[in-house]
């Protein structure tokens, strides 16, 4: 499990890229948003915030909805204009000298700080090990490390004691939660714990609720910690709508919701991954236990499989441009089991060349 520095993939590639300009007739399996969302009762309060826009944003009500929905005092809470805002107020506001992410995973983090000017060094976690993290890689002397869970692109969960075993005195230990929503029960989750020194975790709303456009998520940290970053945000950050967005997707119904779309995901997932399982004899492979809403495979051609995809109707996502993967790799999005059976007919075709 080495450790390198920063080169060579393009971490500011990402799922919409696939279905942009001339991709958007295709079938999105690119972008991890879960689809059919947001629902209806969720635009409809964004639209009725709109009577306020008049106004400056007021994110005390949302904020507080946030922090009860974590158990949490106010003070832990920060609302951003979702994750890859939290990404890069970290990069420039902590004072950080040996910054390591944890690789492969979404790699925004590792752009926000090498354009903050920090030099980036890079856990690579292997196929070999499942994707699997082993805590002694991790530098001794990192003082902010990055790490996902569930992680994107490996749909890997890594055990919360572990996670927390990473925290060290004087390192920020930076979660992101972005896809744990969509994971049954939430399991492994670090959001509300206080107890782990330097814990950051970052949430977003945007997957789960479909709410990419409007660009909302939140970061729980320990109050020092939001101080610091606070100082860097712009003011207002957070528009109206979005936070009329967070204060709805936080209430218990919407829970409620979102626990039922997580397990129809994990339903879903597992038809996905058992038909990737019958290409085996073709050479594919699935990363598994896959725990988030899209799962990552190996396939030999992945580049011309990919492109044949696309002339079928399809839009897989790139694996290549994640540190720790090559161009053997894609990823693909967890759709409703007819969506899934039309990709893996096609799939079967891609593969015949």
């Amino acid at each position: 499990m080495p450790t390198e520095p920063a080169r060579g993939h393009d971490l500011r590639h990402h799922g919409d890229a696939e279905v942009r300009d001339g991709g958007g007739t295709l079938v999105d399996l690119a972008v991890n948003v879960r689809a059919d969302t947001p629902p209806a009762w969720l635009r409809e309060r964004v639209a009725a915030s709109l009577a306020g826009l008049a106004a400056y944003p007021d994110g005390r009500a949302a904020r507080a909805a946030v922090a009860a929905r974590h158990g949490l005092p106010v003070e832990r809470v920060l609302l951003t204009a979702g994750a890859a805002e939290a990404f890069v107020l970290l990069a420039r506001a902590l004072k950080v000298s040996r910054p390591v992410v944890v690789h492969p995973q979404f790699t925004e983090p590792e752009a926000a700080l090498r354009d903050a000017g920090h030099t980036v060094d890079r856990v690579l976690l292997r196929e070999a090990d499942g994707f699997r993290l082993d805590p002694a890689a991790v530098p001794e002397d990192a003082d902010l490390v990055v790490v996902g869970n569930p992680t994107n692109p490996t749909s890997v969960l890594h055990p919360a004691q572990l996670l927390a075993g990473l925290a060290r005195p004087g390192r920020t230990l930076v979660v992101d939660e972005a896809f744990m929503d969509a994971v049954p029960g939430e399991r492994e989750a670090l959001a509300g714990r206080t107890d782990v020194p330097g814990l950051v975790v970052l949430r977003s709303l945007t997957k789960t609720w479909g709410l990419a456009g409007l660009r909302i998520g939140y970061v729980l940290a320990a109050p020092e910690i939001l101080t610091e970053l606070e100082r860097a945000q712009p003011l207002w950050p957070v528009s109206t709508p979005a936070l009329a967005a967070a204060e709805a997707c936080v209430a218990p119904a919407a829970l409620e919701e979102a626990a039922g779309a997580a397990l129809r995901i994990a339903e879903d997932r597992s038809c996905l991954v058992a038909g990737l399982r019958e290409f085996a004899s073709r050479g594919l492979r699935v990363v598994e236990p896959a725990e988030g809403p899209f799962v990552l495979l190996r396939v030999p051609d992945a580049a011309g499989v990919r492109e044949r995809l696309r002339a079928l109707g399809y839009a897989p996502r790139r694996g290549d441009t994640f540190p720790g993967l090559d161009e053997d790799w894609l990823r693909l999005a967890v759709r409703d089991r007819e969506t899934t059976e039309g990709f893996l007919r096609a799939l079967d075709r891609a593969l015949a060349g």
